[in-house]
This record gives C-alpha cells, structure tokens and sequence, in this order.
C-alpha cells in the first residue's frame, strides 16, 4: 500500500501544482474563501466523494474504505490567505491586490486534494473512514476551527485522530518534521485604550498624559513577564502597536495599544491576563488615567499527542527516509489546529518547502514567501499514508 501511495502521488504531482496555483492565485480572506470553497467542492464532486458544508465556507469530505467502522481518521488544511501585497514576480502570483497565500495555506489545500484523490482511488485497498476537513479562518479569531468543533466537525463520525501539516520555510524540500508534546503557543490578543487629559504640550501640569502613561504602562508589562513569570516557562508579550497625537505641540486626550500574548502553559497563560488587567488599571489610575483593555482570547497551545505523533513520525521514516525525519523546534507561533487537539489525539507536523538554489527560502508571512512545489508530492502522499496506516489506540 505504501507503494501504491507513492506512485499515485508522483502521477498526480503536475496535478497538484495546477491546483496550488490556481489557489495562489485567487487568493482569499479569512471566513471570505468562497471561489477557494467552490474549488475544493468542485474536486470532490468529480471524484465522487460526498461533502458537506460547515461554517460557512468549511468543506468536510468523507471517504469510507473497507470496514470503515474500524476506525476514524481526520486530516486537515486550511483555506485562507493573508492581508499582504506579493511581491514575487511568477506566473502564477496573486491576481488580488493585497492578498496573498504567504502562509502555504495553498499548498495545505493542494496537498489534502492530493491525499483525497490517493484515498478515494484505493479505498478498496485500506479499512476505516477518512473525514476530510477543508477549514476556513485560521488565520483571524475565533478560528475556524473552534467554528467547526462547535458545529460538530468532531462527530458523525468521531475521528480517532487528526493530522494537519504546515509548511516549513528553514528545512529543504523532502524533508519532515515532527515532535511530541507542546510544538506551538498560545495566542491572545490584547486591546488598550488609555483615556488621559489633552492639553497643549508646552503646558503638561494641565493635562493627563496618555503618551507618557503608556509608556510606563509598556515597560511595566514587559517586568510583568520577565520578573513574574518563571524562566523556564516561555512566554512573549509584544505591544506592536501605538496609536496616539497628531501634532508637536499637542498632548492628546487618548492612546490606543494593541498587542499580542504568547505562552506555552494554558495556567500560566490565563494567569498573565489577569496581571496583564490588575498592572493595566492600577498604573494607569495611579498616573491619573483610566483604561479600557480587552483581551481577545484567541488559540490554545498546539500539543502533539505522543502515540499518535510517535506512530506518525516512524511511517513517515519508512516513506522518505529516516535521514528526511528530524524533530520540530518548539515555536511561538500559533495555529488554531490547537483547538482539534483539546478534543481528540492531534498531531502537526512541518514539511519542508525550502529550496535554496531555486531562491525558495523567503519566511511565511512575508510578500515574497514561495514554496519550492515538489514537496507537494511528499504532502500529499504523507497524508494519504498515515490516514491509512496509523493505529489509534
């Protein structure tokens, strides 16, 4: 069955860049995928695999093998591109101003196309059932997977387990990585308004200043994490965004921040926000303030389940090689695909898409971000491979 999966996915490579292009192409937004939805829909109806639609612009495919009782396998990709301009200059670049795949969600999409077709094509060949999930939103809160969840994605028929992958910018092409456990963080995002007493800068003994009050409250912060939180137990809190003042001589009644809170450890994580609240409201009365601060709880921590990750990382050896397999770095990043792993046995591993002699090495989100397309062989037949050989238990 392994050769079989490795052959189909070979032939179906200049299939699978046709489709990553195209979807390059006509990039989309988050919870906007509806031409990327179409697409998707339009693949399985010819391969005469059955689908429903979810959250709005969620595809679920289902593809029953023999004794499809005997187990469930999910696989996952995400369908939305990014608020980015592309700066490449290929033929197949973004045709939207503004939009961009500059996260590989286009070659996710490919890729899991790839898997469906593999799996449909041998379905009399392997037992259990494959739910397909085509997501929408990974890329903006609440994410389109706790969308899904919450209109029972997870059920009828529950997966015993789920795989996504995502591609890689740091490893070359061919490669893959895996890792137990926590692989990714957290994400909340952190709103704050600080309301102070405008006035002419030339007199600041008549006003409440908000700039001056936010400078403080940013330092603070910062001690926040460095001096309250234990050092082993990573975390990031970044204030990426100051809003306030117009003019040299003017000292404006307000300023806006925004920012971002990362942690590895969901305790640690909903304890910072209630320091991140307390430090907020009590420095900025303290300075003659007041505050207005709204955490947007976002993604949980991304935590590989061991067996499943185990089973997974020693079939992908036996697919391309023990020397093509290494461990993932832990990252500070996020992915909704978290939210999945709260509910049944995940696991998320990298593939790599980096080419150096192609110039493919530009990171995710950036406007110049391309991945070297023959990984999308190795996405697609690993996929179809561990949906149909991994054993949950």
């Amino acid at each position: 069955m392994q050769a079989r999966i490795q052959q189909l996915a070979n032939t179906y490579l200049p299939e699978l860049i046709s489709w990553r292009r195209h979807l390059h192409q006509n990039p989309e937004l988050s919870y906007q995928e509806f031409e990327t939805a179409a697409f998707v829909q339009d693949k399985l109806t010819a391969w005469n695999i059955p689908y429903q639609v979810m959250a709005g612009t969620g595809v679920i495919g289902l593809i029953k093998g023999n004794n499809p009782q005997k187990k469930v396998i999910a696989l996952r990709a995400d369908l939305d591109a990014l608020p980015i301009q592309e700066e490449n200059n290929t033929p197949y670049r973004s045709c939207k101003p503004g939009i961009m795949h500059a996260c590989g969600h286009d070659a996710h999409t490919a890729c899991l196309l790839g898997a469906a077709k593999i799996l449909q094509e041998t379905k009399d060949q392997w037992e259990g059932t494959v739910k397909l999930i085509f997501q929408p939103g990974e890329e903006k809160n609440p994410g389109g997977a706790s969308l899904l969840i919450k209109e029972g994605v997870l059920e009828n028929p529950r997966p015993d387990a789920i795989f996504a992958l995502h591609v890689h910018t740091t490893l070359d092409t061919g490669k893959v990585s895996f890792r137990s456990g926590k692989v990714m963080a957290s994400a909340d995002e952190i709103y704050i308004t600080i309301h102070g007493k405008g006035g002419h800068a030339a007199s600041p003994q008549t006003a409440i200043d908000p700039i001056l009050i936010s400078a403080h409250l940013i330092t603070t912060l910062q001690q926040m994490v460095s001096r309250r939180n234990d050092p082993f137990n990573p975390c990031v809190l970044s204030i990426t965004s100051i809003q306030g003042g117009t003019t040299t001589n003017v000292i404006p009644d307000q300023v806006k921040l925004m920012g971002t809170f990362r942690a590895l450890n969901e305790k640690w994580r909903f304890e910072a926000h209630q320091l991140i609240r307390e430090t907020t409201e009590q420095l900025v009365a303290s300075m003659g303030g007041q505050a207005d601060l709204h955490i947007d709880i976002g993604y949980p921590c991304v935590v590989n389940e061991q067996n499943i990750t185990s089973q997974a990382q020693q079939l992908a050896r036996a697919f391309i090689g023990e020397s093509n397999v290494s461990e993932t770095e832990i990252r500070m990043g996020a992915e909704d695909f978290g939210f999945y792993g709260q509910k049944i046995p995940a696991c998320f591993f990298r593939l790599g898409t980096r080419n150096t002699e192609k110039g493919i090495n530009s990171g995710v989100h950036t406007s110049t971000f391309d991945v070297d397309e023959s990984a999308l062989e190795y996405g697609a037949g690993l996929l179809a491979w561990l949906a149909v050989a991994v054993l949950p238990t």
